[in-house]
């Protein structure tokens, strides 16, 4: 089965405000024109009949003209073929703008576009003709809880209240509070069209400018229509339930004009409250003269908005409370990477002392950083200390193995990519640059990339926006890229597998981590450092380097650098017996065979390594299987499999 594209809206936009909210049902069409039969009509003599269409295909919706006279152009580009729509484009019809989203979030707040003359004239004009609506009621507070007596003569049942209630105790966050508000005010007092607002920032006081749409209900070929913003605004600043109906016309006739230009017949606006403290707005209309909304419709409205207010301020509370947490919880993870960074930077070497110095002052500059060095120096450390004594330390550091990944994947993981861009795109993801926007990113084994990849990479070092993959809307970030490679780039230049201008440009601050062979007086302190870390690890006693052991670490020339120089010392750690760490205990792994070599090579399986490893365990624990597998961090039943695949036997002697 075919995938099929999801819900999206269409909003219509007039000025720089949204007016009319039109949902995409998936596998329906959406016909946009002049005439009647079209789902979004427009009254504009520019438009055609049938202007043009929204309409799904596979799992992405994509515009196309129908012929029309005066064309339609999607972000400011004349439409030639049908094309693919992405979060944030803009439709231009005639006078009109639809904005084509994903989110109910994008369309409350101002819309990023330049309308015409012509449209800003229009907007005008229909401001200026907007019918004035009769206010039939005012009320600041619901009879519910004014007159008990009095509310049990009102037609709305009570039991519809006290349900609802109970399912708003159950919401979880806002948006489904919304929803089971809204649910509950159709089941009662049944409109045709409603919606919840909150201010965008939730710590600001609401006005007509700042509501958020967090939820709305509608029937599936009516829009949600902008409500009066003189309705709202009264609302607001009255702190009152608005009851309206417009009598424009004579009393004699049974036609109404129409509500704020939204073929409305009645209309309730209520705040949602807690206390004297107003959090947003209920918006409920009628379509139907004969099914208009009354004043008992507006005394459960206003209870329904009291209660929501005393749950959405809980929930509020508890919002920002999650949100203190996850902040002091990154502030303490940031101080704890701090601490490990200092710590793993260890050593009192002329090298080592360079190197602080050189992050010192490379921190403090927000240029592209280059860092050169042996793999297993410690490159990414050298990075992260760099972001964490630079102006961005609070903002993220984001870290990509540019080698780990294939060029697709990699251009995903930098890049982000577009709902349905790729089989297995089943939602939109937001890539590393935007991830690390104000921060920094880390770009390890830089010279792994392809030539593609580089190209790409190289637009936005330049500062140009980019785009996520199969999207179309340029994407800007401010991010500080730092890179990193143990990679003779010069040399990669020349043989033509890296570009020459990407190199000048990544090359404006470059700093060369040394070898652990080339401060060998910084070893006995970082072995003893390791060994501290180990104990601290496996939660037991700490040991000792015995006689001799520190001189055998001196001795080797570390081709695996302070990574090798930890492995080694957690290995002799946990394999050590007693509280003293013997010359005998220390095992390297001699894997290079070239000139930093001290043994042969002699290769071995991965396999083989694991069952010398678990032989090894169980040598140490005296062939206590709970004991060793705690120390193998695997499940003791784990254990048994690879005693019995192995075939590893308990030898005589320690029987």
């Amino acid at each position: 089965m075919s995938s099929t594209a999801g819900i999206a809206y269409l909003v219509l936009c007039e000025g720089r405000d949204w007016r009319d909210i039109y949902t995409l049902h998936p596998g329906k069409p959406v016909s946009i024109g002049r005439g009647d039969s079209n789902r979004i009509s427009l009254a504009d003599n520019r438009c055609s009949r049938r202007h043009c269409e929204v309409c799904p295909q596979g799992e992405q919706w994509v515009v196309r003209d129908l012929e029309s006279s005066n064309g339609t152009n999607l972000n400011g580009a004349r439409l030639a073929h049908p094309t693919r729509l992405s979060e944030g484009d803009m439709i231009h019809v005639g006078k009109s703008f639809l904005l084509f989203t994903l989110t109910l979030d994008r369309p409350m707040e101002s819309v990023d576009f330049e309308p015409t003359s012509d449209q800003h004239d229009a907007t005008l004009a229909s401001d200026a003709e907007e019918t004035p609506a009769e206010i039939l009621e005012r009320r600041s507070q619901s009879v519910y809880r004014q007159d008990p007596v009095e509310a049990e003569k009102l037609r709305i049942p009570l039991a519809g209240l006290y349900r609802l209630v109970v399912e708003m105790g159950a919401a979880e966050d806002v948006s489904s509070l919304a929803d089971v508000t809204l649910r509950g005010l159709f089941e009662v007092v049944r409109p045709d069209i409603g919606a919840v607002l909150v201010p965008s920032d939730t710590t600001k006081e609401p006005t007509t400018r700042n509501l958020k749409l967090v939820a709305f209900k509608a029937p599936e070929e009516l829009p949600y229509s902008r409500v009066s913003d003189r309705l709202s605004d009264a609302a607001l600043r009255e702190r009152n339930g608005i009851l309206a109906m417009d009598f424009s016309h004579s009393n004699d006739s049974e036609e109404f004009t129409t509500l704020a230009s939204m073929n409305a017949r009645s209309v309730i606006c209520v705040p949602i409250r807690d206390g004297d403290d107003i959090l947003g707005l209920i918006h409920l209309y009628s379509m139907k003269a004969e099914q208009s909304l009354d004043r008992d419709a507006l005394e459960f409205t206003l209870a329904v908005g009291e209660h929501a207010g005393s749950m959405l301020r809980k929930l509020l509370s508890k919002t920002e409370l999650v949100s203190s947490l996850k902040q002091a919880r990154r502030e303490n993870e940031s101080l704890k990477e701090m601490l490990r960074i200092e710590s793993d930077l260890i050593g009192e070497s002329a090298a080592m002392l360079q190197l602080r110095s050189e992050i010192s002052r490379f921190a403090m500059s927000d240029q592209t950083t280059l860092i050169c060095g042996e793999s297993g120096v410690g490159k990414e450390l050298v990075a992260r200390a760099i972001h964490s004594n630079s102006s961005r330390k609070d903002a993220p550091f984001v870290a990509v193995n540019c080698a780990a990944l294939t060029e697709s994947l990699l251009e995903s993981e930098l890049f982000g990519h577009e709902k349905g861009a790729f089989t297995g795109a089943t939602d939109r993801k937001i890539g590393k640059f935007e991830q690390a926007h104000k921060g920094t990113i880390f770009l390890d084994e830089i010279g792994e990339m392809s030539p593609t990849m580089q190209a790409k990479f190289l637009r936005v070092l330049e500062g140009q926006p980019f785009e996520r993959v199969g999207g179309h809307t340029p994407v800007d970030v401010n991010v500080r890229v730092v890179a990193a490679t143990n990679r003779n780039l010069p040399e990669a230049v020349r043989d033509g597998d890296f570009r020459r201008d990407l190199f000048f440009r990544l090359n404006v601050l470059t700093i060369t981590v040394p070898p652990l062979r080339d401060r060998r007086e910084d070893v006995e302190a970082l072995a003893r450092h390791f060994l501290h870390v180990s104990a601290n690890r496996q939660s037991r006693s700490s040991k000792e380097f015995g006689e001799g052991a520190i001189d055998a670490l001196l001795k080797y020339d570390w081709p695996g650098n302070v990574r090798e120089l930890r492995s080694v010392v957690e290995r002799a750690f946990s394999f050590s017996v007693g509280q003293t760490i013997a010359p005998d205990d220390i095992q390297f792994s001699h894997l290079d065979v070239g000139a930093h070599a001290g043994d042969a090579y002699a290769p071995v399986s991965l396999a083989e390594m694991e069952k010398r490893h678990i032989e090894a365990t169980l040598h140490f624990t005296k062939w206590v299987k709970r004991e060793a597998a705690r120390i193998l961090d695997i499940e003791r039943s784990t254990l048994d499999r690879k005693l019995q695949a192995y075939d590893i036997q308990r030898p005589e002697d320690e029987s």
